[in-house]
């Protein structure tokens, strides 16, 4: 047992490494053909990661109208495994107007890397190729940049007045951009607003970055911001120009506002009472301070681990050698591997190592009535074993004594873990998060009150991962892990974050213990953090909770 334990644990690097390194990754595009001679392309950037031979897309950037060389502002925050190739691919698109996806619009290429290759080169160019993989003359430029220690974000604010009017018959259509830097003076393109049109006194929307993105953490870095006017044919005008530093921007922190002339050159030279092209201010400036897993852990967040078991008669009978509950005296079967490769990594941060485990789709003792959330153990008033091992012993103990029935209903085991999640939320501190991993072998039956259950569960301290044993088809499960689409409830209200992670075991089949866990947890830190995040709650500091656990081994 502790050899799997080990492995996993070292493959994951829960103990040794913070833990993550993420990477923040900004696209540019040039020379994208001009076909349509009547108008040129409106680029958007589809990123793509491969999971299991498969590619998901990860994000987009924004459209651009009408440009041939785009640099896009959009920034992707991807997290970097040292260990693992991590396949990305880039889709370019000319999303001409009308459309909203990129169903019925045109691909211009493609370019495929890893991210071990963008991050070793920095600046990563490569050429985009056409459908039949033929060189075209565009191409994409990726740079990268580390986010260390400084995780914090930044939330801007900005509008301006009297800005100069650019165009004949109406008024300017003015978008602002901010521009950090660098130490070899080159610049880096860090926010474009988007544009407010006809108006001299823009309002533009307030926008999220992170400090590292804006100002690499340094308070008095230069930044360079110019306000354009926006023109349909991609030739926009310049209105003016100013530096800032963020050393300025704070002091719009306590209800303040910061002001900058904006000033163009060429006019400042030429007329003699020109005082500038407009005012921008800064309305608002707030520090968002973000913080990792580790910080919660550290801190006493407790990880509070539970098991439930499907014990419907898909599963087969288990005194059959043949059913996924076959209790064979040396080797164990799928769902007692799944539970320990997952379960041994979970306990790590549960102190107390006591899991409630609950079975469901099957007639249980005495009057055989069928149940869909039935503790293991069977005693209700306290279904939790003694670690893993004492959840593996409750299972086998539990087999000879149930009768395998149905239907797959997993709306109730949501459900009850969510009721203890709820009460844990109005406590306002972050102490516990509820992990429920359910294994089960195939097609749930009451997908509607499923997906309710999980819309519901968005809003709590908890996460669900399914883990798909046996053969079945899993296609209903992909649909419950939002990353290919965001899921909603059958009333359409939308998840309010993704908790839910679905893992078929046979992709694990031939592969280490290690691995599944990885598979399995690989998004439970960053769930953890951001229902924590959006909720502004703040990590004890390890003094405030005096841990007696120790870390590492």
């Amino acid at each position: 047992m502790s050899d799997i334990y080990e492995s996993a644990a070292n493959s994951l690097g829960l103990f040794n490494s913070p833990c993550l390194t993420k990477v923040e990754l900004r696209v540019a595009c040039k020379g994208i053909s001009d076909r349509d001679t009547l108008s040129k392309p409106d680029p958007c950037v589809v990123i793509k990661m491969q999971s299991h031979g498969q590619w998901l897309e990860v994000d987009r950037t924004e459209v651009i109208r009408s440009c041939l060389n785009p640099t896009f502002s959009k920034v992707f925050t991807l997290d970097f495994y040292f260990e693992e190739v991590q396949r990305l691919r880039y889709e370019l698109y000319d999303i001409s107007s009308g459309h909203n996806g990129t169903r019925e619009v045109d691909c211009l290429g493609a370019m495929e890397c890893t991210l071990g290759q963008i991050v070793s080169q920095r600046k990563f160019t490569k050429a985009l190729l056409k459908q039949g993989n033929t060189v075209g003359k565009s191409s994409i430029m990726v740079t990268t940049e580390e986010l260390t220690g400084n995780n914090d974000y930044v939330e801007l604010s900005f509008s301006a007045r009297k800005l100069d009017d650019k165009d004949f018959f109406s008024k300017s259509d003015p978008f602002l951009e901010i521009y950090r830097v660098n130490d070899d003076n080159t610049q880096q393109l860090v926010h474009r607003t988007e544009t407010v049109m006809n108006n001299l006194n823009p309002m533009w929307k307030t926008f999220k970055t992170s400090l590292n993105s804006l100002c690499s953490g340094d308070h008095e870095r230069i930044l360079k911001c110019t306000v354009w006017d926006w023109d349909s044919n991609g030739k926009h005008d310049f209105i003016g120009e100013f530096q800032a530093t963020f050393k300025e921007m704070r002091s719009a922190m306590d209800g303040r506002q910061v002001q900058w002339e904006c000033i163009n050159p060429k006019y400042k030279v030429k007329k003699k009472n020109y005082k500038n092209s407009g005012i921008v201010i800064l309305n608002q400036c707030k520090i968002i301070k973000m913080h990792s897993f580790l910080d919660y852990i550290m801190g006493g967040c407790q990880i509070q681990f539970t098991v439930a078991i499907d014990f419907t008669a898909s599963n087969g009978d288990p005194r059959n050698s043949c059913s996924l509950h076959y209790i064979h005296p040396y080797q164990p079967n799928e769902y007692l591997k799944a539970l320990v490769a997952v379960g041994e990594i979970c306990q790590d941060y549960d102190s107390d190592k006591m899991f409630p485990a609950f079975g469901f789709g099957a007639r249980i003792p005495p009057d055989f009535k069928v149940s869909h959330d039935f503790a293991v153990n069977f005693n209700e008033d306290n279904p939790e074993c003694a670690g893993i091992q004492g959840v593996v012993e409750a299972y086998q103990n539990c087999l000879p004594k149930i009768q395998l029935y149905g239907p797959t209903n997993i709306a109730p085991i949501i459900q009850k873990v969510a009721n203890f999640a709820s009460e844990e939320m109005h406590t306002k501190e972050a102490m516990q998060y509820f992990i429920l991993l359910i294994l089960t072998d195939g097609v749930i039956t009451d997908m509607a009150d499923t997906r309710e259950a999980i819309v519901h569960a968005s809003h709590l301290p908890m996460s669900v991962i399914i883990v798909g044993v046996g053969s079945a088809d899993f296609t209903d499960m992909e649909m419950l892990d939002g990353d290919d689409g965001i899921l909603r409830s059958p009333k359409g209200e939308p998840v309010l974050r993704d908790i839910v992670q679905f893992v078929p075991f046979r992709n694990f089949k031939h592969a280490s213990p290690a691995a599944l866990a990885k598979s399995v947890l690989a998004e439970v830190p960053n769930q953890v953090v951001d229902y924590y995040n959006s909720k502004g709650i703040k990590p004890k500091c390890p003094s405030e909770y005096e841990s007696s656990r120790t870390f590492g081994h």
